[in-house]
């Protein structure tokens, strides 16, 4: 899997979680995931999650940290699975500069307040995902903590890149013990 960390602020409107988003925009083919920081701003007509459209709750922070990840030949419960991957290689990332952070699926907390938002579904012909942690955690419409704002991280780019070597380890590490077994 690729990796990629996008040093320019995009806005996250949700409409970047679509097959080939990477590969047309950054020329990266095949199984990818990349960060960037910037506004975050997600409508009821651009959600995929189809719980939060029903709850009317869209999805707005000042300033996070996106991962997109493009993920092919898989199905959505494997997936979902991956997604939950990342969201314990970013937990662990967290842990390990002493943060005390708690998992509840998909979702990332501090202090009780939501870190994080993320989302998998299927394409065509891959698997999506999107995972948004709080940089800053003022103007959001609910109670949340931000990688800045609450625990004074100071190099959200370098946590970005840890975050992303980490994943990608692991994913081809799983893939490469599947080679090594024999079939019974």
């Amino acid at each position: 899997m690729k990796t990629f960390f996008i040093d320019e602020d995009i806005k996250y409107i949700g409409s970047q979680l679509a097959p080939h988003w990477i590969y047309k925009n950054f020329k990266i083919q095949g199984d990818a995931i990349v960060a960037f920081c910037g506004e975050c701003e997600v409508k009821l007509t651009e959600m995929v999650d189809i719980e939060d459209v029903i709850n009317n709750e869209p999805i707005y922070s000042k300033y996070m940290l996106s991962f997109i990840s493009e993920q092919f030949n898989i199905g959505l419960v494997e997936g979902v699975l991956r997604q939950r991957l990342l969201m314990t290689t970013i937990k662990e990332a967290l842990e390990k500069r002493n943060y005390i952070v708690r998992r509840n699926g998909d979702d990332l907390f501090v202090n009780d307040k939501k870190l994080s938002v993320s989302i998998a579904t299927k394409s065509i012909n891959s698997v999506l995902i999107h995972t948004g942690v709080n940089i800053l955690s003022d103007g959001a419409p609910i109670p949340v903590s931000g990688l800045k704002s609450d625990l004074n991280m100071e190099n959200v780019k370098e946590f970005a890149l840890e975050v992303m070597k980490n994943y990608t380890e692991e994913i081809e590490d799983i893939v490469l013990a599947s080679t090594k077994v024999r079939g019974v």
